[in-house]
């Protein structure tokens, strides 16, 4: 009786740069080591848990990237399914899927739950992409970051961001690797979170440009929004004064408190917001220097964030800090605004932004204190066992 030949891997890459010189001997490597079948929990070593880590971390760094040039595109010229900044986001989302399909298929780096974020994560942004095209096709100008179908799409992005958070934290040995992996993470996690403010902090300068008679848009842009019945205005700054407070601090700086609880280092929301604030500089000068618009930064997220460190470390009560917090930021935005350095903010929204950030920091220490997360933090992997009696 004959038997059928071992299969044989390819000898590794030696260095990372070995491997990206000869692609088609680093995807045959990779296909024949790793793409075997396998259950969530699967025994993966440190090096291997840090090459698929770096792979999310590119995945969203391209996400990223195509979406902040989309806001500023769309603040220039009409809608296009095929503009470059698509076309990037769609890079990374690839890389991501097949991510996810490697997750699912082998097992490696995730726990149950951690693949079900992701699976959940990637699928919901997949069918939020058809969607937004006909949201679009429907509504014709519709470039605002508030509708329903880009509100699909973030969550999407923040559900799949949530399960690569889950299994590299579960996974990832403790020490300086992953808690920078965690924090880059966590800064994508917090601009996804933020991203829908960036329409505001756009539409304030590309409105300023307009009414001065130096518009950034151009003229096809208008034209289509006077031929839909909006002025400018409606489409550079289309809701209310309140939203982009609320939403900075009680979505923004809401996830800054839970990255910092959950990362453990003593400046980790201060770290991720300067970050956050760096980039959006860069891409600032990027943009303006291929002739885009340019936007106004929310630098009161370093504010918000030193705060939260400072707070989280003293272990403040979430609603006690969360009203501190709260006042001093809007402190510091009323002169920023009254220079133009921030979109019009609603003062009178204050108080109710600040009670309903201490009521939402309140639930995370609730949260924080619960046996709930106690059962969380373990890695839920009972197929481990079962790969061990049959081994």
């Amino acid at each position: 009786m004959s038997t059928a030949p071992a299969r044989t891997t390819p000898e590794a890459p030696g260095t990372l740069r070995a491997g990206l010189a000869h692609p088609v001997a680093l995807l045959r490597w990779l296909w024949t080591a790793y793409m075997t079948p396998g259950r969530p929990g699967r025994a993966t070593d440190q090096t291997e848990l840090r090459w698929i880590y770096t792979a999310w971390l590119g995945a969203f760094l391209l996400k990223m990237l195509g979406s902040s040039w989309d806001v500023s595109w769309h603040f220039k010229w009409l809608r296009d399914d095929l503009a470059p900044p698509h076309l990037l986001n769609t890079v990374g989302t690839a890389v991501v899927v097949v991510l996810v399909l490697f997750h699912s298929y082998s097992g490696y780096g995730v726990d149950r739950r951690a693949l079900r974020l992701m699976q959940v994560g990637i699928g919901t942004f997949l069918v939020a992409i058809p969607i937004d095209i006909v949201n679009h096709r429907i509504n014709g100008l519709d470039i605002t970051s508030w509708s329903p179908s880009h509100a699909l799409l973030y969550l999407g992005t923040a559900i799949m961001l949530a399960g690569a958070l889950r299994g590299w934290w579960l996974y990832a040995a403790p020490g300086r690797v992953r808690d920078l992996v965690s924090l880059g993470l966590w800064l994508f996690f917090v601009e996804n979170v933020v991203f829908p403010n960036q329409h505001q902090e756009y539409g304030v300068l590309s409105l300023e440009a307009y009414q001065a008679g130096r518009t950034t848009a151009e003229p096809m842009l208008l034209d289509f929004a006077a031929a839909q019945g909006q002025t400018p205005a409606m489409f550079m700054l289309p809701v209310p004064s309140w939203v982009h407070p609320a939403w900075l601090i009680c979505a923004g700086l809401l996830s800054l408190v839970v990255a910092r609880k959950m990362v453990g280092l003593r400046w980790t929301a201060t770290v991720i917001a300067v970050v956050y604030l760096g980039y959006r500089g860069v891409m600032w000068l990027a943009l303006v220097a291929m002739g885009f618009p340019s936007s106004v930064l929310p630098v009161v997220l370093i504010l918000g964030a030193v705060l939260i460190d400072v707070a989280v470390t003293h272990r403040v009560p979430g609603w006690a800090a969360g009203i501190a917090v709260t006042a001093a930021v809007y402190g510091l935005a009323f002169p920023l605004e009254a220079m133009g350095l921030l979109p019009p903010w609603n003062w009178w929204s204050a108080l109710p932004v600040a009670v309903g950030f201490a009521v939402l920091w309140a639930l995370v220490d609730l949260v924080g204190r619960s046996s709930w997360l106690a059962r969380w933090r373990v890695a839920d992997e009972p197929a481990v066992l079962a790969e061990t009696a049959t081994a």
